[in-house]
């Protein structure tokens, strides 16, 4: 008996092929099998799930052989069955069939189905695609979801919820680190000689090209605008390559004189007009209340022994032509700064050279327009700290740089504006009293001598003058020295703080002496007028 579901046939189970086996009925639908042995007490009664058969094998007919059906299990395991006929083997046999391959064409929808969310999930569509991708790639894992959840031991979300770890190791979850650009620079590429010819060879990988275009945007653009409208992507290499051979041999003349002759070679040998821009572009972004004449004066490439050497020879910015120059020190400058970036594409991405221009040139677009955001930024913050000038205090004073080269001459000049300043207010001072009036003063300082006597001086006046004489002589003379110079005095000799002091004093002294010696000469001249002693 067959239907559109199920059949049902007359068959013996089988545990070998030589075992006698035990007779009953086989009955198959869309799900399982199951054989019913014809004597209920027997131990041969089976229910099979047909997911768990893996494929099935048969006895052809006129083999001279029982008709025999052998299903194998995903155990290793197998079911024969023997039918009264081959006709009723084919029936099965085909039935079979049909039941596995819809179940080989339907393996996804059936892992989609058992890995719907229940009412109580709240699942992305993202992570149900994980969930079936794990069910797929691992078949213990599968068996175990059929086990258990198709069994209806545990629901879906029990199911997952003790394989969390599965679920965050899966690395499409995982951001991942964006790889940058390499250390080294392009200029360290070599290309290679054969040894026998003069051909040189570049070998240019997708990295490479990569990181041509990101530090030599002119390349990029030139790419762009000439592949392949103008010629083809190896047309446009080679014209690079020749143009980084040319600039390795230092030889400007032959630089210029290429340049000159072809127009498309030009571009990769002039100096790149859109990194010249971007520079101006920084500059206008810096914070105007930065100095940026602080480290004017810092290039000492101008002077002797200083500079950079670069493949065992001095770089020279001595050019003919200032579209032609290229400088290491411009070469570190925009290498660190695309290794500082990083990659914004992905190369392995990219299929063809083109679309990874094209992907580069997008990105940078990006950029552009947080660029401009920045520049409003700073445009607004520019008026908030720009000064006044008129409400600022003049930077320059009027003062003149003191410079002193020799400092003797310079301090026996003060020495003698100090003794003439001194002369000039004794004689506005005696200017100012009358001759009786002085007269009168002397005569009473006189009088009060007598009567009170003269204390014991703190110093004795012969031992100071003598002092002082010695000291002079040896600070303003010239000529007295010690050691090899003839020009060496002590107070060279002295440190700086000692030195200061003496000079000091000595303006002091001077002019102390000097008030001294006019007012004992004063003295003098009074007592001689009064006691009409003569002078000499």
């Amino acid at each position: 008996m067959s239907g559109a579901a199920q059949v049902t046939k007359r068959a013996k189970y089988k545990i070998s092929v030589k075992d006698p086996g035990t007779t009953g009925a086989l009955r198959m639908n869309d799900q399982k099998l199951m054989f019913m042995p014809d004597n209920r007490n027997s131990g041969a009664k089976l229910v099979v799930e047909f997911k768990s058969i893996q494929g099935h094998k048969y006895t052809k007919e006129g083999s001279n052989k029982p008709p025999l059906i052998n299903l194998a299990n995903a155990q290793g395991g197998s079911y024969i069955f023997e039918f009264d006929s081959y006709s009723d083997l084919h029936v099965c046999r085909d039935f079979v069939s049909k039941v596995l391959e819809k179940s080989k064409e339907t393996p996804n929808a059936a892992l989609e189905k058992s890995a719907v969310k229940l009412p109580d999930e709240q699942l992305s569509e993202e992570e149900m695609q994980l969930r079936i991708k794990l069910l797929q790639e691992n078949s213990e894992l599968q068996k175990l979801h059929r086990q258990f959840v198709g069994g209806n031991i545990l629901t879906e979300a029990e199911f997952w919820a003790a394989r969390k770890k599965l679920l965050d190791r899966d690395p499409s979850k995982k951001s991942k680190q964006r790889v940058g650009f390499k250390s080294a620079m392009i200029s360290d590429i070599r290309p290679a000689t054969d040894g026998r010819t003069n051909k040189v060879t570049f070998s240019l990988t997708p990295e490479i090209i990569l990181q041509i275009f990101a530090e030599k945007p002119a390349v990029h653009r030139a790419f762009l605008n000439f592949v392949p409208n103008k010629m083809t992507e190896m047309e446009f290499w080679t014209k690079y390559c020749r143009a980084e051979y040319l600039s390795r041999t230092k030889n400007y003349h032959a630089v210029v004189a290429e340049a000159a002759e072809d127009e498309e070679l030009a571009v990769f040998l002039k100096e790149d007009d859109i990194l010249a821009n971007e520079v101006r572009k920084k500059i206008r972004r810096v914070d105007p209340t930065l100095d940026m004449e602080a480290d004017e004066g810092d290039d000492y490439t101008h002077l002797p022994d200083h500079g950079i050497f670069r493949d065992g020879t001095k770089e020279s910015n001595e050019l003919q032509s200032e579209h032609y120059r290229r400088t290491l020190l411009q070469d570190l400058n925009r290498h660190a700064a695309v290794v500082l970036e990083g990659r914004t594409i992905d190369v392995e991405r990219e299929d063809s050279t083109r679309a990874l221009a094209e992907a580069l040139a997008r990105s940078k677009r990006g950029n552009e327009g947080a660029d401009n955001n920045a520049n409003e930024e700073r445009l607004d913050r520019t008026p908030r700290v720009a000064e006044i000038e008129d409400l600022q205090a003049p930077h320059c004073l009027p003062l003149a740089p003191l410079s002193i080269k020799d400092a003797r001459e310079y301090f026996d000049s003060q020495q003698a504006n100090t003794l003439k300043a001194s002369r000039d207010s004794q004689a506005s001072m005696k200017c100012s009293l009358s001759r009786q009036e002085a007269y009168g003063s002397v005569r009473d300082a006189i009088s009060e001598i007598k009567d009170m006597g003269l204390s014991d001086p703190i110093v004795n006046p012969e031992v100071a003058l003598k002092v002082y004489s010695g000291l002079t002589h040896n600070i303003s003379s010239i000529k007295y020295h010690l050691g090899k110079n003839p020009r060496e005095t002590v107070l060279d000799r002295l440190p700086s703080a000692t030195k200061e002091k003496l000079l000091y004093r000595k303006l002091f002294l001077s002019a102390a002496l000097d008030v001294h010696s006019r007012i004992t000469e004063a003295f003098l001249v009074i007592i001689s007028n009064y006691y009409s002693i003569p002078l000499f």
